[in-house]
Order: C-alpha cells, then sequence, then structure tokens
C-alpha cells in the first residue's frame, strides 16, 4: 500500500529537469572564471611557451630560432648545472629536516605557552614578513667570520665559529641557518594540528606508562602527520627553488668577494643565463628540467604518504 506525498512535496529520486542543471554548471563556471583565466594566462600558458623556447635560441633582442633538442644537450655537458644541481640538493636535504624539527620544537613550546601564546604566535611569524633580500644582507651581518653576532656568541663559550660566508664547506650551513628565520607560519601550521590532538588519547598513553617521548612518537606525530606531509612538500618546493637570499649574500652587485661556487644553487645558475647572459633558450630548457625535478620529488612524496600519513578515521 502506498502513501501519497504531501502535495508541492518533490517525488524522491524525480531527476532535475536538464535545463537546471545546465544552468547550476554556468554558474558555478561564472564564480570559478576568475581562477581558471589566472591559471591560463600565469602559469598554463608560461608553462607551454617556456617549453617552446626552451627548443630554440633566443637572446631577448632577436626572434626565436628553432633548434631542437640542442639546448638539452647542452645542457647534458654543462658542468655548472651539475655544480648547481648538487648545491640544490644538499640545501634541500639540510634545510627541510631543519625547518621542520625547529617548527615543532618552537610548536611545542607554545603549546605549553598559555595565554601569552597569542603574542609569541605574532611573534614567530613577523620574521616571515622580512624581505628576502633584507635577509640575505642580514645574512652576511650575523655570519661574518671576523665579526659576525653568531660567532661572537660561539665564543662567549670558547668555540672559534667558522668562516660561515668564505669557507665552502660552511656555506649551505650558514644558509640553513638563516632559513630558520622564516620557519614562522610552519610553527602556526603545527599549533594549530597540535592543539587538534585528542587529549584522550595522550591521557590513556600516560596511564599506559608511555614517557613524553612516546607519547609524541606514538599519538602525537601520527596524528598531526597531515599537517608535517603539507609542510614537507611546500619547503622542499621552496628549497628546490632557493634564489633570493643566497644571491643577494653571494652574488649581488658583482659580488666576488665570497665563494660563490658553494653558494650557486640552480635557480641562480637559471637567472644568470636568462637575464644576464640573454641565453633566454638555454635558460628555458633548465626551467623546464627544474619542472620535471619538482614534479617528480613531489610525486615520490605523495607516494610515501600513503604509507605514513595517518588521517582521522583511519583513512591515508
Amino acid at each position: 500500500m502506498s502513501v501519497a506525498a504531501p502535495a508541492g512535496t518533490p517525488a524522491t529520486g524525480r531527476r532535475q529537469p536538464r535545463g537546471r542543471g545546465r544552468h547550476e554548471g554556468r554558474i558555478a563556471l561564472l564564480f570559478i572564471s576568475p581562477w581558471i583565466v589566472g591559471f591560463l594566462v600565469f602559469m598554463a600558458y608560461p608553462v607551454i611557451y617556456t617549453a617552446y623556447l626552451s627548443l630554440t635560441d633566443y637572446d631577448v633582442i632577436n626572434d626565436p630560432s628553432f633548434v631542437g633538442l640542442e639546448n638539452y644537450r647542452e645542457l647534458l655537458s654543462d658542468e655548472k648545472v651539475t655544480l648547481a644541481l648538487r648545491n640544490t640538493f644538499v640545501y634541500t636535504a639540510m634545510s627541510v629536516p631543519t625547518q621542520l624539527v625547529f617548527s615543532l620544537g618552537l610548536a611545542l613550546l607554545l603549546q605549553r605557552a598559555g595565554r601569552a601564546a597569542g603574542f609569541f604566535r605574532t611573534a614567530f611569524f613577523l620574521p616571515k614578513m622580512t624581505p628576502p633580500v633584507a635577509v640575505g644582507v642580514l645574512l652576511l651581518l650575523l655570519l661574518n667570520g671576523q665579526s659576525g653576532l653568531v660567532n661572537e656568541f660561539l665564543g662567549w663559550f670558547g668555540i672559534n665559529g667558522p668562516n660561515w660566508t668564505t669557507d665552502p664547506e660552511w656555506v649551505k650551513p650558514g644558509l640553513v641557518i638563516m632559513s630558520l628565520w622564516t620557519v614562522g607560519a610552519s610553527v602556526i601550521i603545527l599549533l594549530a594540528a597540535l592543539q587538534e590532538v585528542p587529549e584522550e588519547l595522550l591521557d590513556a598513553a600516560r596511564v599506559d606508562g608511555a614517557g613524553w617521548w612516546h607519547r609524541l612518537w606514538h599519538v602525537t606525530l601520527p596524528i598531526i602527520s597531515p599537517a608535517i606531509y603539507f609542510i614537507v612538500v611546500v619547503d622542499t618546493i621552496a628549497a628546490l627553488q632557493s634564489f633570493t637570499e643566497a644571491y643577494t649574500a653571494f652574488f649581488g652587485a658583482g659580488n666576488t668577494t665570497y665563494s660563490n661556487d658553494a653558494a650557486l644553487f640552480y635557480a641562480i645558475y637559471l637567472f644568470q643565463q636568462a637575464f644576464e647572459f640573454l641565453h633566454m633558450g638555454y635558460a628555458s630548457a633548465l626551467a623546464m628540467l627544474l619542472f620535471l625535478i619538482v614534479m617528480l620529488v613531489t610525486a615520490v612524496q605523495v607516494w610515501l604518504s600513503r604509507r605514513y600519513v595517518h588521517y582521522t578515521g583511519g583513512a591515508r
């Protein structure tokens, strides 16, 4: 026996008119059209045009002339490319874990700050607003081997600080130290994740006799692993594209005083080829290689996240 639906109530399972669905689709496209236009103009078109220029000999002044894969063959035999890639990978391998551990440590401290947490959140984030060029100048002031504040601080403990800006072995560690200046955004993200850790899980771990380290390793870190994963991906991409601070400190204004080769990152070499030597076609090939490297590294991180990142509800 069927029961009639009240008057004015649409029947269950009735399909919406096709015209209405199309109308809603047009409205949705209208709302997202600014993003679509921005993506096409500022992302898709530059990538496609860069791929085209990588197959040409182009010096900005004259029209591009097609040379096929010549730029890529030159790239494979360029020793500076090998040096720049090695410097970039070493810096990335050093900076990303260091920034993550430092950020997590500050976030754990902030979690215990109580009412003062708001002030410290602002204090930690403000350095992020510092222009990267200023950070590069600050690097030379703080890490000067003779009169830098870092070495003076180490001297209080009887430690003879290294020549951060002239010794090739210490150039990249110095840049890593300066990268800690701008970890404020990561601290805020991790602090928000820490505040979402269920207190009952931590209490249960305490009852089972787990100490602080075991609670951190077996409870806290798995729960905040999505935030850690996000920070690792973003920081890795940023490190692979490192440019401004190192260029300002070691290459800006014709700087020839310091050991430049140790700070020759891939993005700096790309910039030199494009805007100093006007080898725009060759620089485009370098850019495409960097694009592929970033995609490959990110794809590996996404693949690893399926095993090591835990989401709420047990989904991975």
